[in-house]
């Protein structure tokens, strides 16, 4: 494919609370044993995207440890690969990466030493499948000079994302970022995070930006643009979530005990790939009941599980009952306990007959 990846990984979200502390919102853990950057690491290598850069700053261990060998997404090749971008102190800069646009500026180096005509610019948090070379083949076919991916979504959920306002031919001629409107039934089309640019025009935007000191690639880039250049829609109508609050993280790991969407990630080709642990089955013991769940591997229930989903080396004690929960990675849950309407931040102890009944609206976080 005729274009270089760029994965934006490197913010943080107040939204998530606890679950932000310790890792980046890319590193977010999802559907037992995958990660949020999992899914635009994967379309970029399903679509043939063969040298992609993750832009990464925030609690970056977590993200870093998972990233640590290539060829899990298959970049592990002579031509191209897979880059860490770091925001990195030099005789020129002192600054950590301030915004996304200010990442790429630091890091312009690596665009202008590439040779694809295009770039991709993807977030890092992002539940999708989605082949990039239709958008391509659309943002060349409609003479676009920036192509964003949408998606129709109810308006109350919209309030969360940019929307964007179409005329009759797909052209963008209004972008509002986050303004709040519920007055009106209906739905919004939003921006997904997802973007195609020549790339010539994106080192012209973002030296431009680097001389007026404009460091957010939406609002000091991309809205600036409408006037100035083409900006036209590519519309996403599959599945798609954005990791962006407690909620949201909760509602996508839900979402995916739906087995016709786990197939369509997982088993349905090209599938969704991952860095894989080597850890044995779960194994459910005689008393083990579970129902509607997913659970990985290295887990251990002796109690009852459902509508929940269990990480990996999670161990749940006798006679213990989780229900609609997500327990992240080496959580402990001793004997006689109910935890109900829960995320259990990994590594966590859950002493022996605790009772912790969680509001729906609300999910708390036990960290």
């Amino acid at each position: 494919m005729k274009a270089v990846g760029i994965i934006l990984a490197g913010g943080s979200s107040t939204r998530l609370q606890a679950l932000s502390r310790r890792r980046a919102v890319a590193a977010m853990p999802l559907a037992g044993t995958y990660r949020s950057i999992d899914f635009a690491l994967s379309n970029m290598s399903n679509s043939g995207v063969g040298t992609v850069a993750v832009v990464t700053q925030y609690s970056s261990r977590s993200l870093n440890f998972h990233l640590s060998s290539s060829k899990w997404w298959d970049f592990g090749r002579k031509q191209g690969g897979l880059f860490l971008l770091n925001p990195t102190i030099t005789p020129d800069s002192a600054h950590w990466y301030r915004g996304t646009a200010d990442a790429l500026i630091q890091n312009l180096d690596f665009l202008k030493e590439r040779h694809e005509p295009y770039v991709i610019i993807a977030s890092g948090d992002g539940v999708y499948k989605l082949d990039y070379n239709q958008v391509l083949e659309q943002h060349v076919a409609a003479g676009a000079e920036i192509t964003v991916v949408c998606k129709k979504m109810p308006r109350a959920e919209g309030d969360r994302f940019g929307v964007l306002k179409l005329d009759n031919e797909g052209r963008i001629i209004a972008w509002d970022e986050k303004v709040e409107d519920r007055k009106n039934g209906g739905e919004k089309l939003i921006n997904c995070g997802i973007y195609v640019v020549r790339r010539r025009h994106l080192i012209q935007m973002l030296e431009e930006a680097a001389r007026e000191e404009r460091f957010d690639l939406v609002k000091d880039i991309l809205i600036p643009s409408l006037e100035k250049k083409r900006l036209v829609s590519f519309l996403l109508e599959s599945y798609w979530c954005n990791i962006n609050s407690v909620g949201s993280y909760f509602a996508c790991n839900k979402d995916l005990l739906d087995p016709d969407l786990r197939h369509f990630f997982f088993t349905e080709f090209p599938q969704i790939h991952t860095k894989v642990d080597d850890n044995p089955p779960a194994k459910f013991n005689g008393s083990a009941r579970v129902s509607n769940s997913l659970v990985a591997g290295g887990s251990i229930i002796n109690g009852s599980v459902t509508d929940s989903v269990l990480f990996k080396k999670v161990y749940v004690g006798d006679r213990s009952q989780v229900t609609n929960c997500i327990l992240m990675d080496d959580v402990y849950i001793g004997d006689d306990v109910v935890l109900e309407n829960c995320i259990v931040e990994r590594k966590v102890r859950i002493q022996a007959g605790t009772r912790q009944i969680g509001d729906p609206d609300n999910i708390p976080v036990l960290s």
